[in-house]
């Protein structure tokens, strides 16, 4: 049984932004924040009021985070990026929106005394009889960075009924530990509160807040003692001006928390064979398919979701070919007409783009990515709409002349075709490097649509492009930071180029380009290369949808399946004392591979391999603090080595994006191994101590918590059946009652002969629905036996 929490964030645009530069404008960008640590950065988007950014993310959290946080940066190439402001969504504001929020919110000012994060560790007793309050100080963790070492110089201030007392000032440290204690005597009546509040010393300026707790008496002396962590909150009791909100601009934001409790494999069993059965069964003449029901009642919102969650439960199943199958043949026994099939956002077509984005992003960054790299490299200036081109100055023959529009768009329409040409070329040699899994589900498509369309051969290659072209290709090309092409988005006159190359490859797509130029006459510089791409394309899908036999006798497959690759890139290793593979190594940047068994590394991609740390025998995956080695990039890999001592790997990353990503796939890998550990040092040892916490026992217990649950989500992520199976019956949990309606409504609409509906739900219902609810039930039972721990984060 696990608990998760899982956050969708889709960060739009914002809008009203003030101004930071002395050009009138801002360069801004956005970090995220949960519970104050950064997990996510966007690009930037330059010279910008309005920046449009249209990312998104979804990241899995520790059920007991408490707020995410938005913060607009804006970069600054000489100096320290400035804070615009910022928006800050509390665990309780997302409660209040089970199904999520949509919508423009207005940016805060950031207040130093709000920045507050990590907790303190306190016993608090009462001695003597009641007659006494001891209140113990022990140790604190992840407090908040307010010097420019990195780190903060905490001490305490303990006060209750108007007394004060401070600790001792623990240098350099957001990990200290004080272990002292603090006595008051108790008046009659006794004070109500005891305030503890942590703050950052300062030699020269005035102290930083670092947050309070404050503690009821009343509550001690029905206990008589309490210890424990405690959450820093920030000083709400402080008289504040009165904010700038609104005057700071605001964001566009999609945020949804989904909380799930996914129970023991066992009880899915009961649905999962139900879906397959139906999903082998196939389309049954005469009746109401379990799937037609689905998608007559699943919001066009919800749809996506539903189609994500059947696509990878079905590839754990081995059936995702089949289920497919069942989509198209049931799609294509609707009233239809050949120029419309597949264009509607129905179930089958969430469903195929869906898949392709789970099994082919790999093939989509080979096809895509030369072609993608030239045009961002190159920043030619391609215009083909004479209402849009820009006249410029060019030299020519040492004379300076303005270039007519006419040359303008010759020139535009030469760069674009040599991009077109050079893209097709590349699709039409990658059939066989296309994912097997990927050409079976062209294949079927392509033979369902021949056999309900048979005196439409051209249809055929259009339902195919219709997924690959129109729903793959074409939006990769036009947004590559989102489909991580690309690091950054483009500026606007690549931005431009990419969308005439993917309105190219639509009319391409769409195999009549003919039809493409008669809604906009400027694109007619193109035709005979749209043309002869159509024809490049047609070739292709003969070839991609050849037979079995062509296929596994085709060149470019491997004999045998390779270890599948996580992740790889290149790493700067940072010494420090200890033993191990990486310490013995000369080089101190050195390319790094994870796949589902090792973290292996080698000097430079595709050399010999210099040293592996298996899979097994890493026992956490953390970052490293700031001051440790002057980057917050910096993150450890914390492992067992042959001789069964434990060891440290210091490995720095470019940016807070590419850190996360490493750290993720490295938890993803590894969340199953047993001797996980659960606390560790965010610090390194260095002398006689570490640099954290300041102990000086180096095999000593950490003393920050591990974040083992915390990951980035992606496409690429290892299949979760149970996962998927929780999602499906949250979704069709409450949709027994339109089922049952939708069921009705299509029998009635078959004709009389299926009779009516009468006054009793149960023996009318299909074996299949019925048998659906009971399985729908009996996981309601099992959430309904957890412990209420657990029922709490349901939502």
């Amino acid at each position: 049984m696990a608990r998760r929490s899982v956050l969708s964030i889709r960060i739009v645009e914002g809008r009203n932004l003030p101004a930071k530069d002395i050009t009138g404008s801002s360069d801004p960008y956005c970090i995220v924040k949960i519970d104050n640590e950064a997990i996510v950065r966007t690009a930037t988007v330059w010279k910008t009021l309005s920046p449009f950014w249209g990312e998104e993310y979804e990241v899995q959290l520790h059920p007991t985070f408490h707020s995410i946080s938005i913060y607009v940066m804006d970069e600054d190439a000489l100096s320290r990026d400035d804070v615009i402001g910022k928006v800050c969504i509390t665990r309780t504001m997302l409660a209040e929106h089970p199904k999520g929020y949509s919508g423009w919110v207005s940016l805060s000012e950031v207040d130093p005394d709000e920045e507050v994060q990590g907790e303190i560790h306190l016993r608090v007793e009462l001695l003597e009889g009641g007659q006494r309050l001891r209140c113990t100080v022990l140790e604190a963790r992840d407090l908040a960075k307010k010097d420019r070492n990195g780190a903060s110089d905490p001490f305490v201030c303990v006060s209750y009924n108007g007394k004060t007392q401070e600790s001792t000032v623990v240098k350099k440290s957001c990990y200290p530990r004080w272990n002292e204690a603090f006595e008051f005597e108790l008046p009659d009546p006794p004070a109500e509160k005891l305030c503890v509040e942590v703050w950052d010393w300062d030699l020269v300026s005035k102290n930083d807040f670092l947050g309070k707790v404050v503690v009821s008496v009343q509550g001690l002396r029905a206990a008589g003692h309490q210890e424990g962590w405690f959450r820093l909150h920030p000083d709400t009791a402080k008289a504040r001006e009165e904010r700038r909100r609104g005057s700071l601009g605001s964001l566009q934001l999609q945020v949804r928390l989904r909380d799930e409790t996914v129970l023991p494999s066992h009880c899915y069993q009961p649905l999962v064979q139900l879906l397959c059965q139906e999903v082998k069964a196939g389309h049954q003449a005469g009746g109401v398919h379990l799937v037609t029901l689905l998608d007559e009642t699943t919001t066009a919102e919800c749809r996506q979701d539903v189609a994500v969650n059947l696509v990878k439960l079905f590839l754990g199943q081995g059936l995702v070919k089949e289920f497919l199958d069942l989509l198209f043949e049931l799609e294509l026994a609707k009233p239809c007409e050949p120029n419309t099939l597949f264009r509607s956002n129905s179930l089958a077509s969430k469903s195929m783009e869906s898949f392709l984005k789970v099994t082919g992003m790999q093939y989509l960054h080979v096809v895509l990515g030369p072609t993608i790299s030239r045009v961002f490299e190159e920043k030619k200036y391609v215009e083909l709409d004479p209402s849009k081109v820009e006249i410029k100055d060019v030299g020519c023959s040492g004379l300076h002349r303005v270039q007519t529009e006419s040359e303008v768009i010759e020139q535009g329409r030469q760069l674009l075709q040599s991009y077109l040409r050079e893209l097709l070329d590349t699709i039409g040699k990658s059939a066989p490097t296309c994912p097997p899994v990927i050409r079976a589900a062209f294949r079927q498509l392509f033979q369902r649509v021949g056999e309900r369309f048979p005196q439409h051969q051209h249809t055929q290659f259009v339902a195919v492009t219709s997924f690959l072209c129109l729903r793959f290709f074409s939006p990769a090309i036009m947004t590559p930071k989102l489909f991580h092409l690309r690091e950054t988005h483009a500026d606007a006159r690549t931005s431009r180029t990419l969308l005439l190359l993917a309105k190219a490859v639509q009319m391409v797509g769409n195999m009549e380009p003919a039809a493409g130029r008669a809604k906009e006459e400027w694109l007619a510089p193109l035709q005979p290369a749209l043309q002869h791409g159509a024809s490049q394309m047609r070739a292709f899908i003969i070839q991609l949808v050849g037979t079995e036999e062509e296929e596994k006798g085709g060149e470019g497959w491997p004999c045998a399946p390779r270890t599948a690759v996580v992740k790889e890139g290149l790493l700067f290793v940072h010494k420090t004392r200890g033993k191990g593979p990486l310490l013995a190594s000369t080089s101190k940047k050195l390319h790094f591979c994870l796949t589902s068994e090792a973290l292996s590394f080698s000097k430079s991609p595709g050399a010999e391999r210099c040293g592996s740390i298996a899979l097994a025998n890493i026992r956490a995956a953390e970052k490293v603090e700031e001051k440790s080695f002057g980057s917050c990039h910096v993150m450890q890999v914390v492992y067992v080595d042959d001789a069964g001592q434990q060891e440290t790997a210091y490995l720095q990353c470019k940016c807070v994006n590419e850190l996360n990503q490493w750290l993720s796939a490295l938890r993803k890998v590894c969340g199953n191994n047993p001797q996980l550990l659960h606390a560790y040092h965010p610090g390194v040892f260095r002398g006689d101590k570490w640099s954290c916490c300041h102990q000086k026992d180096r095999t000593g217990p950490g003393c920050g918590r591990t974040r083992h649950s915390i990951t980035l989500q992606d496409w690429s992520d290892p299949l979760q059946p149970d996962v998927e199976a929780q999602r499906l019956f949250q979704h069709l949990h409450g949709l027994q009652q339109p089922l049952r309606e939708k069921y009705w409504q299509l029998m009635e609409e078959g004709g009389p002969q299926n009779g009516p509906r009468g006054c009793g739900e149960g023996p009318l219902l299909p074996i299949e629905l019925r048998r659906l609810f009971e399985a729908l039930q009996d996981l309601e039972r099992c959430h309904r036996q957890l412990p209420p721990a657990l029922l709490e984060l349901q939502t």
